[in-house]
């Protein structure tokens, strides 16, 4: 059995870079092929034997805390349908209310706070902190691989991957100071640096497994980068009481809270699927369209 129980999902963000789609739809609602991005990452945590989910949201979230209820009259009609398909993905789709939770993140002022925010529901407990944005293609479920990795390691553990040195000042960045496996241990992070400042090209990405110990740490922090409460901060101060470590992880990571990245990935799991490959690479590979007359 797995010693991380209870994962939190920062969901509070405003989704700037898709409106205006988002104007009104939670990004995390977003459809990658025909789930909604928040499933993919609520489907990883269950795999890796997450019981608890913890969503910090925000105004205008209503949706996404709607999903995850039962839709009795919607089932009762795919079932006399018999469309099982649809009627088991919805249902899949549910989590039952006595192992979620949602609070609610009143202001922008970083993934630090929001983290911060679920102190009482997670109480002392190491557990999971997983970004929606960042969905992770593997055979084995990147939080998964990072709950074995943990189990051995303790402290915190980040995923990490190496990045061009032109896109470190996009990520926090690990000090590495030794290596074993795909275990990276670390002095500390060092968030969004120029990239002649960089410690290394090891980024961290949107899974983390914390000791509960880093709740103190973020009452005490004062604004980092971007005048916000940023969680790498509150790792890096434990970097000398315990493990700080990178975890390099298994798969290819896609960068759903971009444009370019959103569509890469349905692009990519649309082809994974064997009812959608031929289409969508038929598709790909017909000659260029005629443009579309801009709506701006």
């Amino acid at each position: 059995m797995t010693h991380v129980k209870v994962a939190v999902f920062p969901v509070a963000g405003l989704g700037t870079r898709f409106l205006p789609a988002t104007k009104s739809v939670p990004k995390e609602m977003l459809p990658l092929v025909d789930r909604p991005l928040i499933e993919y990452a609520v489907d990883e945590a269950r795999e890796a034997g997450i019981e608890e989910f913890v969503f910090i949201t925000s105004e205008g979230k209503a949706a996404l805390e709607s999903h995850f209820d039962p839709a009795p009259e919607l089932e009762a009609r795919l079932e006399q349908a018999g469309k099982t398909g649809p009627l088991n993905a919805i249902r899949h789709g549910c989590l039952p209310p006595r192992c979620r939770s949602f609070i609610r993140q009143d202001a922008p002022l970083g993934l630090g706070h929001a983290v911060g925010l679920a102190a009482k529901a997670v109480g002392n407990r190491p557990f999971a902190v997983l970004l929606p944005d960042d969905v992770i293609s593997a055979p084995k479920g990147c939080l998964s691989q990072m709950v074995e990795a943990h189990a051995r390691s303790g402290g915190h553990l980040v995923a990490a991957m190496e990045v061009a040195p032109q896109a470190v000042k996009s990520y926090g960045i690990l000090d590495v100071s030794s290596q074993q496996g795909r275990v990276a241990r670390a002095r500390g992070l060092v968030e969004k640096p120029a990239p002649e400042d960089a410690p290394s090209r090891l980024a961290v990405v949107g899974r983390y497994i914390l000791d509960p110990v880093v709740f103190e740490r973020l009452r005490s922090l004062a604004p980092g980068a971007g005048g916000e409460i940023q969680l790498t901060d509150a790792i890096t101060a434990d970097a000398g009481r315990m493990p700080v470590s990178g975890f390099r992880f298994e798969g290819e990571r896609f960068d759903c809270g971009s444009v370019p990245g959103f569509l890469q990935a349905n692009i990519a799991f649309a082809q994974d699927r064997a009812d959608l490959r031929a289409e969508v690479d038929a598709a790909l590979h017909q000659a260029a369209p005629v443009p579309l007359r801009s709506v701006a």
